[in-house]
Parts: C-alpha cells; sequence; structure tokens
C-alpha cells in the first residue's frame, strides 16, 4: 500500500508542476480525491488525519497510531530553500509577497507556501464597511488564488495541526538530508520546511464570560461579518412595522467596539437601540485624544448609550417576560415591555468599583470586541524540548529580528509575535505592527539565506485611524501633533490610505475603479435628491 500511495503522488506531481506554471492553485485536499477514488479494499494504506482539539496553545499534543501515517509533500526543487508561511493575514501574506518581490540568486531563490485555513485574505480594518453596505466582500476578501495568480507562492487551505521543529530527515542520495522541521496538517500532509514563519494571527475569547460563547457573537473573520450582517437583516424584518426596537449590546469600547457601536446605529437609526458596555471609565482608552473625542460626539449624536465602568458577569436567554432593562436615565412603555421575546438576551453587568448598582441589559443581539488567544501551533508529543518559548499571553517570545528564542530558523509575527519594543513595553496586536513587521521578516529572511546581518524591527507609528459610520471616520496621523481629520475628510483620508495598504497592484486597481464608481453613483443620487427637494419647497 505504501508503493501505492508513492505512485499516487507521482502521478499527480506533473499536475502540480502544470498547475504552477500556468499560475494556477492546486489544491492541498488532492490526497483526498484519490481516497475517494479508490476501492475501500485499496484505502488500508492510507490515514485520514482528523483533528484533535485539546485547548492547548503552543504545547504538546498526543498522537493515535493512525496519525502517525502521513503523506509528505514534495517540494519541486531538492537544493533551493523551503520556507513555509503560516497564515494568511497581513504578517503572513505580505511576508510572502514581500519575499517574491526581492531579486534572488538563482540558486537561493526559495520555495514559499503559504497555508491558511480560509480561501481569502481579510483586510479586517474595513469588515465594518460590510455591515453599512460600503463595500463588497471581493474588496476587502480577496480570493488568495487571485491575489498569487502571477506569483510562484503555492496556496494550501488547510489547518496547521502539529509542528515539529529541528527534525532531520532521512538521507536519500544526493537529495537534501535534513530540514528545520516540519508541519503537520489536518488533512495528513506533512511539509518540511528550512525556515518557517508563524502569523497565523489570534481568535476571539468567548470563554472568559459564562454564556458569551452560546449567545455573543466575535467580530474579527469574515464568516463573523456576514454572521452578523445576518441577523441584522433578519432582526429588520422580524421588526418591520413594529413598535418595538431592535437592540444591540456591544461588548467592548475599544477601537473595534466603538466601530462597531456606530456602524451598526447609523445602520438602525431610529429603529434600533445600541448600547456600550466597557470596563474601563472611557472607551478607546488607548486611542489619541483627538479620536477618542470625535468617537464620543458621533456615539452621541447617534444616541448610543455608554455603561462605562461595568463589565459583562453572564450572558443568559430572556425567559422571564417580566425582565426588563435598567437604562440610564430611561423607561420604556409598558405596552413595549409586555412585547418581550423570550428569544432576547439578559446581559448581567457589575461595576468594575464598589459602590455603584448592578444593571440588566436586554438584547437581540450581542456583538462580543473583549478578549483574545494567539493561535500557535502544538508542538509533536517528542518535541518539549524544543518547545516554543512563550509570554503570559500565549505568544512566541522573539528577539529583535523577529525570530522565536532558541529557534533560528522560524520567525514569528503579528498576534502570534511577544516582541517589545525599546521601552520594555509590548508592542500591540495591530494590523499597522503586523504590516511593518512583514517587512522586516521577508527582509531578514533574504539576509538569512544569502549570509547577510539581519535587520532589528523598529516600529514607526503612522497614526491611527477608525471609521464611524457610511461617511464619518477619524484619523490622527503621526507627523503633526493635535492634528485629526474628522467627517467626510477622515473618511476619505482613512479609505485612501487602506486602499493603499491592500495587498497586490492589481487589486488595488480593481477595489479603486470601484470605489470611484460607487461615490460618483453615491454623488449624483445625492444630486438628484437635493433638486427634488428644491424643486418642491418651489
Amino acid at each position: 500500500m505504501s508503493q501505492l500511495a508513492l505512485s499516487a503522488s507521482a502521478a499527480l506531481s506533473p499536475l502540480n508542476r502544470l498547475a504552477r506554471r500556468q499560475c494556477k492553485i492546486f489544491p492541498i485536499h488532492w490526497r483526498r480525491y484519490v481516497m475517494n477514488s479508490l476501492p475501500n479494499s485499496q484505502l488500508k494504506g492510507f490515514c485520514t488525519v482528523t483533528s484533535a482539539a485539546t485547548g492547548l496553545n503552543g504545547g504538546t499534543a498526543e498522537l493515535s497510531e493512525t496519525e502517525k501515517a502521513v503523506q509528505c509533500y514534495t517540494w519541486p526543487d531538492k537544493k533551493r530553500p523551503r520556507i513555509c508561511i503560516l497564515g494568511g493575514g497581513f504578517g503572513g501574506l505580505y511576508t510572502a509577497l514581500r519575499l517574491e518581490s526581492l531579486a534572488w540568486p538563482d540558486d537561493k531563490k526559495p520555495q514559499v507556501i503559504l497555508i491558511d485555513q480560509s480561501e481569502r485574505f481579510v483586510f479586517k480594518p474595513m469588515l465594518y464597511e460590510l455591515l453599512s453596505g460600503e463595500v463588497d466582500a471581493w474588496e476587502v476578501a480577496p480570493r488568495f488564488s487571485d491575489l498569487l495568480a502571477n506569483t510562484n507562492i503555492q496556496f494550501f487551505q488547510d489547518r496547521v495541526k502539529l509542528l515539529h521543529p529541528s527534525y532531520d530527515s532521512p538521507k536519500n542520495g544526493s537529495e537534501r538530508s535534513t530540514c528545520a522541521g516540519t508541519v503537520r496538517l489536518e488533512s495528513g500532509l506533512l511539509v518540511e520546511y528550512d525556515w518557517l514563519v508563524l502569523a497565523l494571527g489570534a481568535e476571539s475569547k468567548l470563554d472568559i464570560v459564562p454564556g458569551a460563547a452560546d449567545y455573543a457573537l466575535p467580530f474579527s473573520t469574515l464568516e463573523d461579518a456576514c454572521k452578523v450582517s445576518g441577523k441584522l437583516k433578519a432582526l429588520e424584518r422580524k421588526n418591520f412595522g413594529k413598535r418595538s426596537p431592535i437592540r444591540v449590546v456591544v461588548v467592548g469600547c475599544g477601537y473595534s467596539g466603538v466601530e462597531l457601536a456606530a456602524t451598526i446605529s447609523e445602520r438602525l437609526h431610529d429603529k434600533g437601540i445600541v448600547q456600550a458596555v466597557n470596563v474601563e471609565p472611557t472607551i478607546c482608552p488607548s486611542a489619541p485624544p483627538g479620536n477618542r473625542e470625535a468617537a464620543y460626539k458621533v456615539l452621541a449624536q447617534r444616541n448610543v448609550q455608554l455603561f462605562l465602568g461595568y463589565f459583562v458577569s453572564a450572558i443568559r436567554k430572556a425567559t422571564d417576560l417580566g425582565t426588563s432593562n435598567k437604562l440610564m436615565g430611561t423607561k420604556m412603555p409598558q405596552d413595549i415591555v409586555e412585547e418581550n421575546n423570550p428569544e432576547r438576551l439578559i446581559l448581567e453587568l457589575q461595576p468594575a468599583e464598589r459602590g455603584r448598582q448592578g444593571q440588566n441589559l436586554e438584547a437581540d443581539l450581542v456583538l462580543w470586541t473583549v478578549g483574545s488567544k494567539p493561535q500557535l501551533p502544538q508542538l509533536e508529543p517528542c518535541d518539549r524540548p524544543h518547545e516554543l518559548p512563550l509570554n503570559g499571553r500565549g505568544q512566541a517570545e522573539t528577539d529583535e529580528t523577529l525570530r522565536v528564542k532558541g529557534h533560528p530558523c522560524i520567525f514569528a509575527l503579528g498576534d502570534s509575535s511577544g516582541l517589545r519594543d525599546s521601552s520594555g513595553k509590548l508592542l500591540p496586536a495591530t494590523a499597522q505592527v503586523a504590516f511593518q513587521q512583514a517587512d522586516f521578516a521577508g527582509w531578514n529572511l533574504w539576509a538569512a539565506i544569502n549570509g547577510r546581518p539581519l535587520l532589528p524591527f523598529r516600529f514607526q507609528n503612522l497614526g491611527e485611524m477608525m471609521t464611524l459610520g457610511r461617511w464619518d471616520a477619524a484619523v490622527t496621523p503621526s507627523f503633526t501633533d493635535g492634528l485629526t481629520l474628522e467627517g467626510p475628510i477622515g473618511h476619505t483620508a482613512r479609505k485612501l490610505a487602506y486602499l493603499i495598504r491592500l495587498p497586490t497592484d492589481e487589486h488595488r486597481i480593481k477595489v479603486g475603479l470601484s470605489w470611484f464608481t460607487k461615490t460618483a453613483i453615491d454623488s449624483v443620487a445625492s444630486l438628484q435628491t437635493a433638486l427634488a427637494k428644491a424643486i418642491s419647497g418651489v
């Protein structure tokens, strides 16, 4: 059966090479196709590896006997360096594109594999525009196959299961005899690498409050944005023509929470009540004063109710029809309270400081924006001596060159990296940091492969931006003190800045033309409306 597996792999290798020559992506799931096409009597030589989630992050996992039989990926060139990038977010994708753009000696140009569980790259700072209808999904979440069509980068859509660093492969004649490690994927494929980039990002942490995992929706992925948009549409249809408002509670008032509250309150207008809860006594505590003041002003204009200095202790279903909100200085009419829906949720709030009363909030939709945990691969059971050094947040500790301490062939960036600045402060897990780290990671990989000195990463704060609605935003650039662009000007500046940061020239052109067309159509529609009002008033 092992010969059968090898023959199947050999038969598919020409197809894989042909796909690369034609700039196509050959899916990693070819092995499943081979398994499905064989008779049951011949499948005994194959092993399907399934996920065995243990809840660990960067730790070790136990393997069953069936998980030990895997299929090894065959790199096209046995001599050129092999770089495996885990994660296709800002850190991973932009590192791959940076490697592609650099000039390499022919014998040292690396082979690059990018692995991500999703088929799309997600430009997360613009997910809010999906809720407002300002952008289409393809603009902020293009497929990797489209972005990498004119590159030599291989993309595998798969989940990372186990990492085995410092692995020595068997010698095979004149072929490469060693590698720096292997990555085991959930599909069963084993990928050897010479250099590894950890950029798996982070996932929302919903298990810190009882009921949050069952009833709250996170907002960090394209799937999350689609779920929230679908839920809002369902609530809008259900409440059409009714007096009872749609009640939305946003937990957390950092950038993400405030942007969500501003976007949803604009969308619902007078048909909904948006409330935001934050344990801090202010919103966006780490934001520049100009951004924070602009956010306060917009939230007040849209009647967003702020519960500052409170934390959510539990979320449950509203099974008691007599349960009502304890709003700050407001009281719901009795006929609306009687329309209470058992599908509604109750959020139990507790004060962060003594001397204040706890409160209960009702909600049709709860959005969770607090708490996240880095995603790092688990290690093979035999790799306890090679465990990655982690900080208290579960991030890999790196030196200034973004290399993981004790693992010179592994780089970590973005949410996966626990790098500190010159003052000892941990760098924020933002898209801006990951974007800049990708540039350094790509260059340092080039330097390491070519025997050149590596550059220490230095974060340059270029300013901070936040959306506050369809035609509203706040932008505080770093090159001037005290300047904050607000309203339509800030909105335009933010979109232009993000347009420039889109991953490829081709995608930038497509999105730029799309945005220009939409803006022109909106301008004509606004002009027609203004003319109609002027004529009717004459």
